[in-house]
């Protein structure tokens, strides 16, 4: 590393809804924020055709669309947006401790505070035709996207206690809910299992997983595969969910911060402080419970208000250190 770094006062990692609040938030404060973008800029809700459930858009808004929005309301207020990824990190673990992150596997900088926003990933079946009809009817969110399906046949993918509770949400809405269990039970608490086995418009359907979407522009049908018979049957609907799981962004922060069994960053009760003075924690990287934009910009919110506040404490105990030195020098 080289001794002489760029110092950046608050140093935002990813550029989802999470990271960019934070950042509008960060810049209002003058704690300068530069953001490196990662490798989707925007998140996850670049991916989604059209968002409906974000406070401010009546008419709903493009999932992209709206990201550029954000970005322009962060960089109106002075927030330095990068192209780049933070590939390596080096956290300092003393309160008013520099932090290092390295860029692309070249460049290091260093920061006072850090907000990690990278998010997580959905994991999808990896299917072409499950790949080919993302925002043409596959989701992995049933809560964003269900509403577009109200009164239709859909099916949903999966066995756990999201999957369950996805389920039942669009059984609400929907006509038909096919559910797909790979297993011969569901993972799910019995409590859940309940509720599915409950809602009458449930079809559940057990050593059972997808052979095919069927559909080229929009999804149009289902091909599912038994995997006790062998046998394929095809049903007709036009959206699919799939709910097995999502993966935090959070691999470059392994034995850097404390995480959960799964990968998820634990913060500190109500806030976003991780175990590491100055490093806080937004949006899905540390929620694995709601997952939705507007709670990811809630606490990006957080974030930055948490960094403020911990970058004010060190500039007054710093201040205090100052003083007390001069009078023991005089």
């Amino acid at each position: 590393m080289s001794d002489k770094l760029e110092r950046i006062k608050t140093l935002i990692i990813g550029s989802g809804p999470a990271g960019y609040t934070a950042a509008i938030y960060a810049a209002r404060a003058d704690l300068k924020p530069v953001m490196y973008t990662g490798l989707e800029p925007g998140g996850q809700l670049t991916t989604t055709t059209e968002v409906d459930n974000f406070p401010g858009y009546p008419e709903g808004v493009d999932g992209p669309k709206m990201m550029m929005d954000l970005q322009k309301q962060a960089e109106r207020f002075g927030t330095e947006v990068r192209m780049g990824m933070v590939t390596e990190v080096d956290f300092s673990d003393k309160v008013g401790g520099i932090h290092k992150a390295c860029i692309d596997n070249s460049t290091w900088v260093e920061a006072e505070s850090v907000i990690i926003s990278t998010g997580a990933t959905a994991r999808y079946l990896g299917l072409p035709s499950e790949q080919r009809l993302r925002g043409g009817g596959v989701s992995a969110c049933a809560v964003c996207d269900g509403f577009f399906y109200k009164g239709q046949d859909v099916a949903i993918v999966g066995g756990g206690d999201t999957a369950a509770e996805e389920a039942t949400y669009l059984a609400n809405i929907c006509n038909k809910v096919t559910m797909l269990v790979r297993g011969d039970q569901m993972r799910a608490s019995k409590a859940m299992q309940h509720r599915v086995n409950n809602t009458k418009n449930i079809d559940l359907r057990y050593h059972t997983e997808v052979d095919e979407v069927i559909g080229e522009q929009v999804v149009e049908g289902l091909s599912m595969l038994n995997k006790e018979t062998g046998e394929k049957e095809k049903i007709e609907i036009t959206g699919l969910f799939i709910a097995i799981g999502h993966k935090p962004n959070t691999d470059i922060f392994k034995d850097k911060l404390t995480m959960d069994d799964t990968g998820y960053i634990i913060t500190e009760g109500k806030s976003t402080k991780t175990n590491v003075p100055g490093v806080f924690a937004s949006g899905d990287v540390q929620d694995k419970i709601y997952r939705q934009a507007v709670t990811a910009a809630g606490t990006g919110c957080m974030a930055a208000l948490d960094a403020e506040r911990y970058l004010a404490e060190v500039e007054s105990e710093e201040g205090e250190e100052v003083k007390t030195t001069k009078k023991v020098g005089a």
